[in-house]
């Protein structure tokens, strides 16, 4: 179902991507927009035990598309390293493919929320801004089907 990587000495082990969904802290998820049109939306995610997490809001288009079809990629890139002898960086990039689920709003969807905020922010911050905003809150979980990564040079 999946294709294998064209450039197969480029890619990264199972290990290495996970590595790259901890450590980060933005990527792009990519639905079916409207109109045939692809939607990307920069995100901040928890990335948890083979599991992606996301917050926003009850409404909007991210959600509208993924009512209509929740199959979805995310893609994540590092800052890459300066690797002495080459011109640009090493860049690596993990990008997943799966399907996303609406999460109900329940103690558990609360603490991953509550997780994914502290990744970002103090601990006070985000327990007050869990309070003010918990019936506004429309917690995702990207349930992974295939993943995989690549190690490129920018130059």
């Amino acid at each position: 179902m999946f294709r294998k990587m064209r450039r197969f000495k480029q890619q990264l082990s199972p290990e290495e991507c996970e590595q790259i969904l901890l450590a980060e802290r933005r990527g792009v998820l990519a639905v079916h927009g409207e109109d045939g049109y692809p939607y990307g939306v920069p995100m901040d995610y928890l990335y948890e035990q083979g599991r992606i997490y996301f917050h926003g809001a009850k409404e909007g288009h991210k959600l509208d598309a993924i009512k209509a079809d929740n199959r979805v990629s995310f893609t994540v890139v590092d800052q890459g390293v300066q690797v002495e002898g080459k011109q640009g960086p090493d860049v690596r990039s993990v990008i997943v493919f799966g399907h996303v689920a609406l999460m109900e709003t329940t103690s558990e969807s609360l603490e991953i929320a509550r997780r994914l905020g502290e990744k970002y922010d103090p601990a006070d911050f985000v327990a007050d801004e869990l309070v003010r905003n918990e019936k506004r809150l429309q917690m995702l979980e990207l349930v992974v089907d295939h993943m995989t990564g690549k190690r490129v040079n920018e130059s």
